[in-house]
Formats: structure tokens, sequence, C-alpha cells
């Protein structure tokens, strides 16, 4: 028969001892992936990585059928786009192979960190709370990786597009010659952003539990969130375009608006917002 301790009995330096194993867990489940990546990266970079450089990239292919459709003869829509890297550090490419492979880990194991963090929690919370929580950590990941799906198709693609074909002046053409470094660092800060930008209905949903935010405050500023929304689009993709614009900025609009659909109503929220009418 053994005595094991029943969750909300174990002491301070036992919640403090499940810690540390899970800890390991995560450092292991990081590293396993971490070495896997690392065989298998000459062909993730080929195939994943460096596909937005070639003309036969999936959103590229897509840019071309909306030209031909509807007549477009920009060459935005009917160009074709190669771009060719350079390297000028001698150990760069090894540095790169291993970081890439290290944050393709963890991004990997986001689902896994989410159940970790599950369990830790899971023996504080009431009944009540448990079913909530679940499915926060669900929908979190859920909504990570089809943020990462968006930067990786379309911003990151429109953003390589714009600035390595960008010109200072026409009447000099300057080559742009885009370094190693540079193209990882902004594909990971670029897909990563989005990844943590759609994030942006659970966070809401979490500070309207805390009280601080509401329904009524998130409708009475959607059209603040609306301007600042494309003023960071226009940043991220700066073309010249409409449609890059709205390509970048509409999903951006609907997590707003979906923020507003998660936060439940409370109590003053209805005569809050019938004041804010009043007053426009």
């Amino acid at each position: 028969m053994t005595n094991k301790k029943h969750p909300n009995e174990l002491s301070f330096w036992d919640h403090l001892d499940e810690l540390r194993k899970l800890l390991f867990r995560l450092i292991g489940i990081w590293g396993i992936l971490g070495v896997a990546f690392f065989v298998a990266m000459p062909y993730i970079f080929d195939k994943v990585i460096l596909a937005p450089c070639r003309n036969d990239f999936v959103f590229y292919s897509f840019l071309r059928w909306i030209g031909e459709t509807f007549n477009l003869t920009g060459e935005f829509f009917i160009e074709d786009f190669h771009v060719n890297l350079i390297n000028i550090n001698l150990a760069a490419p090894f540095f790169v192979h291993i970081t890439t492979a290290f944050w393709l880990a963890v991004v990997v194991a986001i689902p896994f960190l989410f159940y970790e963090v599950w369990r830790f929690i899971r023996p504080a919370l009431y009944k009540n709370e448990k079913k909530g929580v679940r499915k926060a950590f669900v929908f979190g990941a859920i909504m990570f990786y089809l943020g990462l799906l968006v930067g990786y198709y379309m911003v990151y693609p429109l953003t390589l597009r714009f600035l390595s074909t960008y010109q200072l002046t026409p009447e000099v053409v300057i080559v742009n010659q885009i370094s190693l470094n540079s193209y990882i660092d902004n594909f990971m800060m670029l897909v990563l952003c989005m990844g943590i930008a759609f994030e942006l209905p659970l966070v809401t949903w979490l500070l309207s539990l805390l009280g601080i935010v509401n329904k009524a405050f998130l409708k009475k500023y959607r059209r603040h969130a609306a301007v600042a929304i494309v003023a960071v689009s226009a940043v991220v993709t700066p073309t010249g375009d409409p449609f890059t614009l709205t390509a970048v900025s509409l999903p951006l609009y609907l997590l707003y608006e979906l923020s507003i659909l998660m936060v439940k109503d409370r109590k003053g929220d209805e005569d809050e917002e019938e004041e804010d009418d009043e007053e426009q």
C-alpha cells in the first residue's frame, strides 16, 4: 500500500519537486525534437524555410492567379520572383542550422508545453475552473499555429517580396543582396510574431476575467483598433496596393472581433454601451 499524498496535500517542497520534473520533461522533449530537426534541417531548409525565395511558392502562384482572373497588370501580380541569398560569415550556416532547429523544436513542442502546465496547475483548480482552463490551453495552441500559418504563407512572403525588390531611386539600379542571417532573422521574427498576435482573443479573455477589460470597452474602441491595425499592417508590409494591406490587416481585425465575442457581458456593460451611443 502506497502513501501517495493527494495533490492538494503536497508541501511546498513537493510542489517544487513536481516543477523540477516538469522542467526536465520539457528540456527532454526539446532536446529530442532539436536533434531530430538538426538531422532533417537540409530538407526543411529546402522545402520549407527557403520556399518563399522561389517563384513556385504557393502564395506567389495565388497572386498570379488573382492577376490573371481580374486582369491585373501590376508587376506585383504577374512578375516572376526569385531571391538569391548570400553568406558573409564563415560560421553563419552552422549557427543558423543549430538555432533554427532549436526554435522549430520550441514551436512544435507548444502543445506538450501547454499539456505539462495543465497537469501542474490542475490539482489546484476547482471543477468548474478546470473546464475553462483546459479549453483556453487548447484554443491557445490552435490559434498560435493558425497564426504561424498566416505568417508563413502570407505575411512573410509579402514582406520579402516588397523589401527585396524595393529601390531607393528608379534612375540607378541598386542590387539588393540579402544575407542568410538577415533572411532567417526576419523569417523567424515575422512568423513567430503572427503566432503570438493570434493569441489576442485568448489574452483579451483572460484580461476580462481579471476585470481589466470588458465587452463595452472593446466595442467603444473598435474604430480606434481598426485604425491601429491598419497602421501596423502598413508598417509590416509597406506596399502601395490595397490588396496587400487588406490581406494583412483583415485577419488582425477579425481577431479583434473574435476577442469581443469571447468576452462575456457583465453587469453594467449594456448601460455603458447605451451611454456611449448617446454621446456619439
